[in-house]
């Protein structure tokens, strides 16, 4: 029962953990290119009709319901997953403990696969060219570029973040078996 207790708790916190690091993320790609919300993301999530150019008194906020919004499901599939790979331990505790463990490997790896995908975008398909929809009246086409790249490859690191914790997770539970039995 306190298992099950566990997993609910770690299902209702992943959202929460994968919107907060939506909210981050995007506030720093704003940071970069701030055209790729007003020209762009804003549409996207509705906050704006697509004929009204997108101006906020406190664009920032915006910002971060965009990546709220962009990323509370993705951290709703990870936790479940996660949460029921630790369903393998005997102990809520350690299933607690293993699951938020992994749940933060997997942010971290996200980051950084989504680092990579700035240095990907801005040195290299900037350069080369995309085939993404570009707005017509793009000032800065180098650092929208390198913030959509950023934003592809951190969901592509959301996955990659999900297999090491999951991996992470196992090799734990034959550690804590292997140190059980000596």
């Amino acid at each position: 029962m306190k298992k099950f207790l566990i997993l609910i708790l770690i299902i209702l916190m992943a959202p929460l953990i994968g919107g907060l690091y939506g909210i981050i993320h995007d506030q720093i790609t704003y940071t970069i290119s701030p055209e790729y919300y007003t020209k762009f993301k804003f549409y996207q999530f509705g906050l704006i009709d697509f004929e009204t150019e997108a101006i906020f008194s406190n664009p920032r906020f915006e910002v971060s319901i965009v990546g709220f919004m962009a990323t509370w499901w993705f951290g709703l599939l990870i936790g479940f997953i996660l949460g029921l790979v630790g369903l393998i331990y005997k102990d809520h505790k350690q299933m607690f403990q293993v699951t938020i463990k992994a749940l933060l490997i997997t942010v971290i790896v996200a980051f950084l696969t989504g680092l990579i995908g700035l240095v990907y975008g801005k040195f290299y398909l900037y350069d080369t060219g995309v085939n993404w929809w570009l707005p017509d009246n793009l000032i800065d086409t180098e650092n929208f570029i390198a913030v959509g790249s950023m934003h592809n490859f951190s969901y592509l690191g959301g996955l990659f973040g999900l297999i090491v914790g999951i991996i992470y997770s196992v090799k734990q539970k034959k550690k804590n078996t292997l140190q059980h039995h000596l």
